[in-house]
């Protein structure tokens, strides 16, 4: 059996399998400590910290974000930037909706005034950006997400997939219908996450007894379309599969389901989830 079909065999089990009772348990726990902010079962309200004033070079700033002018710290919300990528979207203006997403997918870590601006900046300048996030935005109104990811996908100097499938998710918040279903982020931590539920499988089938196919199809970065898709079937099914618990509401957005696996306490110790990557990045394309 290959890598890749290995592979595709820890995926199937993780399909069926879906979450394992100690991460069911350990959302449970999140849930209850978080019930009251965000009582709507979405993650709207969850926020993050920046510091306007270390974004002064940033054209177009939106409006909805607080005046670079400012040099203290505030917060934005999900909901808030939802609101300000849907009005940008109205207006076609992809790259202040770009902006949004990136803004408060860095928050502080945006600080100091160096790598956050500074790469986003380069971003902008880039002369693939306006038309790749447009086909983005059009791959999701008229196909699905996979599509969407793919035309971002290494379209774009320095716009890694943790940063453009925030663009995409907040514009599946402000598109009115997707006929392939919402866009999540997937970053690094939601990645660990997944590496550790395939470690988990692969040990337990004899898949992947030491853990190196879940490591390469679960890297930290660069995870290509089809890698996407599978995460977006896991997240929704995984959604549903706690919906029908009593630890979890069942009115609950799939993205909830992706605010709490990035914020909870992981159960799933000994699985290489928690270790800070080391060396290099590769250039490697993630199946």
């Amino acid at each position: 059996m290959s890598r890749q079909d290995r592979a595709d065999a820890v995926d199937r089990v993780m399909a069926e399998q879906l979450l394992p009772e100690a991460a069911v348990q350990a959302l449970g726990r999140w849930w209850r400590e978080n019930e009251v902010t965000y009582a709507d079962g979405t993650p709207g309200a969850h926020t993050v910290r920046y510091t306007p004033a270390r974004w002064t070079e940033i054209t177009p700033w939106p409006s909805g974000l607080a005046p670079t002018s400012d040099d203290g710290d505030t917060w934005v919300s999900r909901a808030q930037v939802a609101r300000i990528v849907a009005d940008a979207l109205k207006r076609e203006d992809f790259r202040e909706a770009l902006v949004a997403a990136y803004v408060w997918g860095k928050g502080k870590r945006g600080t100091p005034a160096g790598s956050g601006p500074t790469t986003l900046q380069n971003i902008l300048a880039d002369k693939n950006l306006d038309r790749a996030l447009a086909d983005a935005v059009t791959a999701l109104t008229e196909k699905d997400p996979q599509k969407a990811y793919s035309a971002l996908h290494q379209k774009v100097t320095g716009l890694g997939p943790s940063f453009f499938t925030k663009f995409l998710y907040f514009a599946g918040q402000a598109l009115p219908s997707l006929p392939g279903g919402q866009p999540l982020i997937l970053d690094r931590v939601l990645s660990l996450r997944m590496r550790s539920l395939a470690v988990a499988v692969g040990r337990e089938t004899g898949l992947d007894p030491d853990g190196s196919i879940a490591a390469w199809v679960w890297a930290d970065w660069n995870w290509s379309p089809h890698r996407y898709s599978v995460y977006l079937s896991f997240m929704h099914k995984a959604a549903r599969q706690l919906a029908d618990t009593d630890t979890w509401p069942s009115r609950a957005t799939p993205d909830l389901l992706e605010c709490a696996l990035f914020n909870a306490t992981w159960p799933m110790t000994g699985c290489g989830e928690e270790r800070p990557a080391t060396g290099k990045r590769r250039t490697v394309l993630v199946p």
